[in-house]
């Protein structure tokens, strides 16, 4: 849903002038997807390029972007392995101002993330601006639209309580132990590893496992430090 203040001019609100001027700007220039999911293996634009490629041009036409947000829903699930994960979904509203003459648009959108951890309302918000942005200037995206570098694991909901009244659901064989969320994790590491070409490279693969992993990295940390090393060994090598 978008909202327009209109000023008593005869020519057009400049926002929309500084709008269709970003647009231009950035249909030339583009915007790489130079992340990648590690579990998933798929490409991705993360925030910090949205940042890094906009800010200069938003600064440059004049431009300003305002949220608010109107609304926060959080929802509490557990991981497989009975971790808590808290989902938050915000409905954001962004104002785009133009700085010269005070005439604004506004957008309408939701950002929806999942965290084990206090950061699931940053990562929603993120989210939002993230996808605001995309739509508004059609900055072209392919593949999977996601929340992104992080694929969480989530148990399934806990079923509603039988009433005192009913029937006792019948025996059944104990459930199997959950699968680890991380299992494959490891493999597809190795593999990026050994596609790598540049310590560039190594050091996207190693932020993706990171992020990946979470709190929970800091357990496996010298196992992959030490893969990172020896690849990092190995292609120093290769170029002397």
């Amino acid at each position: 849903m978008v909202k327009e203040t209109n000023k008593e001019t005869d020519t057009a609100p400049k926002v929309y002038q500084a709008m269709s001027a970003v647009q231009a700007e950035i249909s030339s220039l583009g915007i790489s997807k130079s992340r990648k999911n590690v579990q998933q293996g798929y490409a991705f634009r993360g925030i910090d390029e949205i940042y890094n490629t906009l800010a200069p041009i938003f600064a440059k036409h004049k431009l300003l972007i305002i949220p608010n947000v109107l609304s926060r829903e959080v929802s509490e699930r557990t991981t497989k392995r009975g971790d808590a994960l808290f989902s938050v979904v915000v409905n954001t509203e962004f104002t785009f101002v133009s700085a010269e003459d005070g005439s604004t648009v506004k957008a309408t959108t939701y950002g929806e993330a999942m965290d084990t951890a206090d950061k699931a309302t940053n990562k929603a918000m993120s989210a939002a601006y993230k996808y605001v942005c995309l739509q508004a200037f059609a900055i072209p995206t392919a593949g999977d639209n996601d929340a992104d570098a992080t694929t969480h694991e989530v148990a399934p909901r806990k079923p509603a309580p039988v009433p005192a009244q009913a029937k006792p659901a019948p025996k059944v064989a104990p459930a199997q132990p959950p699968a680890d969320p991380f299992e494959g994790l490891e493999k597809a590491h190795a593999d990026a590893l050994k596609k790598a070409q540049t310590p560039t490279d190594l050091l996207e693969i190693i932020e993706g496992v990171k992020m990946q992993m979470g709190d929970a990295f800091k357990d496996v940390r010298n196992k992959y430090t030490e893969a990172y090393k020896a690849r990092l060994r190995e292609i120093q090598g290769a170029k002397k």
